[in-house]
């Protein structure tokens, strides 16, 4: 009896675990869940350029949700990029260095609507940050920024949206004026393992230009000395970039999670 109830608390212990990681892994598919996380995003993109050159991108993006009453959310979301970019053509300049912040405020309801959806609006904002002026645009920039999505059954669906004008910086440099589209769809699997599509579109009202890549990720929770945290490896194809853009790259994050 001693032994059958040892193996019923572990196994309770386990499908405890489990559940909880699995809730984690359908959380980080939210990007307006109430769950701290820290990601470290590495893009590596190739074809570049008349040298087909490597451009390597690292995105740390903070995530930290504040309760601001019973009902609403506060999801402040940063992305600080962090770029090694050689030059795209023989004889010129490689630039290394942090490139402009770009900061998103999203207020939202905690709980779903009555038909499941979540959503959440805010500003964001473009911030002059780059240590380099060919990695940044030394523009001010603001604008709207909106998500939502479902979740069931495993699946999360939506998208979100940003759109950035800029309103103050150096006058020699081109004004932005750029909208940013993130449709995804992603499913959960009881094994905590997520598999997401999604797309990172960008469209340059200046030069009327589309940036289309399409991104597969395969991400997985795990837990080392109790601390949580995700890794998740994708493939990236360009189906439309300017002149000269990449062709297709891979992509690697090592998401912290920090549950409340």
């Amino acid at each position: 009896m001693k032994i059958h109830s040892t193996i019923l608390a572990f196994a309770t212990l386990s499908s405890a675990l489990c559940a909880t990681e699995q809730d984690l892994a359908k959380q980080l598919s939210n990007p307006i869940a109430a769950l701290i996380s820290v990601p470290f995003q590495y893009n590596w993109d190739t074809g570049i350029g008349s040298n087909d050159t490597d451009r390597s991108i690292t995105n740390i993006q903070p995530v930290v949700p504040f309760s601001l009453n019973d009902d609403l959310n506060i999801i402040s979301r940063t992305i600080l990029p962090v770029i090694d970019s050689p030059s795209p053509v023989s004889g010129g300049e490689d630039h290394s260095g942090v490139g402009d912040i770009v900061q998103s405020i999203f207020v939202g309801p905690k709980n779903p609507t009555s038909s499941g959806w979540l959503w959440g609006a805010g500003p964001v904002f473009l911030l002059p940050t780059a240590s380099d002026n060919a990695l940044g645009t030394e523009k001010w920039g603001a604008g709207p920024t909106a998500v939502a999505l479902k979740q069931e059954n495993g699946w999360t669906y939506g998208g979100l949206f940003n759109h950035i004008w800029s309103f103050a910086g150096e006058s020699d440099r081109a004004n932005v004026n750029a909208t940013f589209l993130q449709p995804f769809w992603g499913y959960t699997f009881p094994t905590q393992t997520t598999l997401t599509l999604l797309s990172e579109s960008t469209y340059d009202w200046t030069t009327d230009q589309w940036t289309v890549p399409i991104n597969l990720v395969a991400s997985q929770v795990l837990k080392v000395a109790n601390q949580p945290f995700s890794l998740a490896l994708g493939y990236r194809k360009y189906v439309e970039t300017p002149e000269g853009g990449p062709d297709w790259g891979i992509r690697f994050v090592l998401t912290l999670i920090f549950p409340k």
